[in-house]
């Protein structure tokens, strides 16, 4: 018997996303809601969507559960993971994922906050007086 089932994991800053691929005919699924009620923008559907629009694949239903992050952080995180889940479906689609660039993960983070300044970076403001 053949497997249907494809799972993996897409992380981007503090977002961790579990993707699930099932056959079927394209729907995706974020944390039990579709994918016009959890993201507003549509920038954020094109992100997520990226990966299965390259590959010309529309055959899988993907289900995803995320959590930590923004909305940004869980869409680039949703697309590492569809991404890598469509290597395990289909490892010929590797070459072409790369190549996009949409199986890296994105290692920038948020800088930490230094001692004697208001932010990362943000220095009190300077008074010649």
């Amino acid at each position: 018997m053949a497997n249907h089932e494809f799972n993996a994991v897409g992380r981007r800053k503090k977002a961790v996303a579990r993707v699930r691929l099932v056959a079927g005919d394209g729907k995706i699924t974020i944390n039990k809601r579709d994918i016009d009620n959890y993201f507003g923008l549509e920038t954020l559907k094109m992100t997520v969507r990226q990966p299965l629009n390259i590959t010309n694949t529309g055959n899988y239903d993907v289900l995803v559960n995320v959590n930590g992050g923004g909305l940004t952080g869980q869409a680039g995180a949703i697309r590492h993971g569809i991404s890598r889940a469509l290597c395990k479906a289909d490892p010929e689609l590797r070459a072409t994922l790369k190549k996009n660039g949409l199986l890296t993960r994105d290692p920038r983070m948020k800088e930490r906050k230094k001692y004697g300044l208001k932010a990362a970076r943000r220095a009190p403001q300077f008074s010649k007086r």
